[in-house]
């Protein structure tokens, strides 16, 4: 099924503020552009390194740019598409203190990007 990401400009606003993240965001985006899932799983042929969150939390962690930035995204797979909400976005150290205290099931900043 066609994937669509809910709030990409967001993205493009955070390479923006993160200049060497920028060819990793345009690629992200355009990745998520060209994708086919029809399961949380087939994220993994997108992205290898993508995580799939537990604790029923409908989440995924993709790790972009050789591990220097993270974005979490809540997904939901319908009937004909799959929509990614981008819910947070940050570096890699950002998201390890996000993980130190466990608020990557409930992490949202991307309005910190609008």
């Amino acid at each position: 099924m066609k994937v669509s990401l809910v709030k990409e400009q967001t993205v493009r606003n955070y390479a923006k503020k993160h200049a060497g993240a920028r060819a990793t965001c345009e690629d992200f985006i355009n990745r998520i552009k060209t994708a086919d899932w029809e399961k949380p799983d087939d994220m993994k042929a997108t992205f290898s390194s993508v995580d799939i969150l537990g604790k029923g939390t409908y989440r995924a962690v993709f790790d972009i740019g050789g591990n220097n930035h993270r974005i979490i995204c809540k997904y939901r797979f319908g009937k004909t598409s799959v929509r990614l909400y981008l819910l947070w976005l940050g570096t890699h150290a950002e998201y390890t203190a996000l993980c130190d205290k466990e608020q990557q099931y409930t992490a949202d900043n991307h309005e910190k990007y609008i």
